[in-house]
């Protein structure tokens, strides 16, 4: 399995989009990453979109950059409640700071901005978040994937299968060069 070994983070919080959560969690899970789930801490567990609860595994004041690989934030509405939480903010920020993949889909976006961390830097995402992203200092591309060193971000869930075939080859390439 070419991701055993990798630890990737999916950030959770009410309101995210259920396929960019599962999709990613299962295809990489598939691929032989070990998944965990990050929750804000104020609840016990989250729900989509469409109510289907996801359980973290642990929350943000406790995880720490330095125990994963990858960083994956999916969308939904999601991402504006993430935002407001200091520690899931600094998480992502980290994760960049350190060069680690940092993956981002759809409304996701969002969390991009706060984190600080588009500035020069070629990104997509939901087309109603495209003018934030833009001045937050971004170069903002209308493509299904938008890879620019560490960072992969997509703009819907249509364009999961190739968020994923990115986010695993680069983790791929990671766990070649170690």
């Amino acid at each position: 399995m070419e991701l055993e070994g990798r630890k990737v983070a999916i950030l959770a919080e009410d309101l995210y989009e259920d396929l960019e959560l599962w999709y990613p969690y299962y295809r990489l899970k598939e691929a032989g990453a070990d998944v965990k789930v990050i929750g804000s801490g104020r609840a016990e567990s989250f729900a989509s979109k469409h109510g289907y609860p996801v359980k973290p595994d642990l929350t943000a004041d406790q995880a720490r950059p330095a125990d994963f690989d990858a960083v994956i934030i999916p969308g939904g509405y999601s991402p504006d409640l993430m935002r407001r939480k200091p520690a899931m903010v600094a998480f992502v920020k980290e994760m960049d700071a350190a060069g680690k993949t940092v993956a981002a889909i759809c409304h996701a976006g969002w969390m991009l901005v706060s984190a600080g961390v588009l500035k020069g830097r070629q990104a997509t995402g939901f087309m109603s978040i495209k003018d934030d992203m833009v001045a937050a200092g971004a170069a903002y591309r209308d493509e299904p994937v938008v890879v620019d060193r560490n960072l992969i971000t997509s703009r819907f869930p249509a364009d999961l299968p190739h968020f994923c075939r990115a986010i695993i080859e680069q983790l791929a390439r990671q766990t070649a060069a170690v």
